[in-house]
């Protein structure tokens, strides 16, 4: 089937195979020529850039691309089977940026491990940026799946017994302060019918906004994933046994409830200073053994800071 690979760990012979995943997220790296038009004055860029420059947001990501190198370092050196990036690969979505992000992410190295890439927010900062397709271009080769009727979104990788299912909550939003998401009923009616097509595995849905914060909450009006409620509704019918998102900059673990019946991961971010982390997991079966490792600016490399384990939901 298109899109599908065989994990370097999976043996058919064995019962429960392990699948190993490092997930990262939100690394907002950038360029130092943007390339700024007039009419990008227009738009929420303006406002983006004055929050870069004056309100702090650039130096807390003054970093990135150094952590972003000792994150492919890692990378290198842990050989997982798969990489799942869940967005804001840039600050402002200004193609000199994606240019930065992609030579930084080395998303076209063959030797790299195969890889599933959405955008987010900042990828899809003005609506210029999000038509042009520019984050699509640039992660194309993260973005090898299969698909229905030709459309972006969703699509499905498949890595050993797993299933990496993709979606696009991000959308260009014309308020300056709004950065909520929506996946939009088309894309949720053509992700029922994905996962349809799918044979059995292990199905973990990919996207960039959560439905819920730490606490069980929803996110602020103006940062909230505006139809969670059908989204959860629809990833339930899916058979979805595990969300991994970013959006939110400090890394957490959810388990089901109630009203999510499946586990959520936010990566946190990559690259924010003092806040720098990725998760690894190894999922074999229903058990995921998951392994934050944070970024040690001292020895430019990323340490294991903590465990965490789920049971999850469905068949395998």
């Amino acid at each position: 089937m298109s899109g599908a690979r065989s994990a370097s760990h999976y043996n058919p012979r064995m019962a429960e195979p392990t699948v190993r995943l490092v997930h990262f997220s939100d690394v907002h790296l950038t360029a130092k020529r943007l390339g700024w038009r007039r009419r990008d004055f227009a738009t929420k860029r303006l406002t983006g850039w004055f929050n870069v420059k004056v309100l702090g947001r650039g130096r807390r990501f003054q970093h990135a691309p150094a952590t972003v190198a000792a994150l492919m370092r890692s990378v290198r050196e842990r050989s997982p089977d798969a990489l799942v990036f869940t967005g804001d690969a840039t600050k402002l979505a200004f193609a000199a940026e994606f240019a930065a992000a992609g030579t930084q992410l080395n998303v076209e190295d063959p030797s790299m491990p195969p890889a599933v890439a959405v955008p987010g927010n900042h990828d899809y900062y003005t609506s210029e940026a999000a038509v042009a397709g520019q984050f699509e271009r640039t992660f194309a080769p993260w973005q090898v799946g299969v698909r229905l009727d030709g459309h972006a979104y969703p699509f499905a990788r498949k890595v050993g017994p797993v299933w990496l299912i993709a979606v696009n909550s991000a959308t260009p939003n014309r308020f300056h302060l709004d950065a909520s998401g929506e996946i939009g009923p088309a894309q949720l009616d053509r992700l029922r019918r994905l996962c349809d097509t799918l044979d059995g595995g292990l199905r973990v849905l990919v996207t960039h906004y959560p439905l819920r914060t730490e606490t069980g909450t929803l996110e602020k009006r103006m940062r909230v994933l505006r139809d969670h409620e059908a989204a959860a509704e629809t990833a339930t019918a899916c058979g979805v046994s595990l969300w991994l998102h970013g959006h939110i900059h400090r890394p957490f673990v959810r388990g089901a409830s109630a009203g999510v019946p499946f586990p959520m991961i936010c990566a946190g971010s990559c690259t924010q200073t003092g806040r720098w982390s990725y998760h690894e997991y190894a999922l074999t079966g229903r058990h995921l053994l998951g392994v934050r490792r944070t970024y040690a600016p001292a020895e430019d490399a990323f340490h294991e800071s903590d465990r965490f384990s789920l049971l999850l939901p469905g068949v395998t």
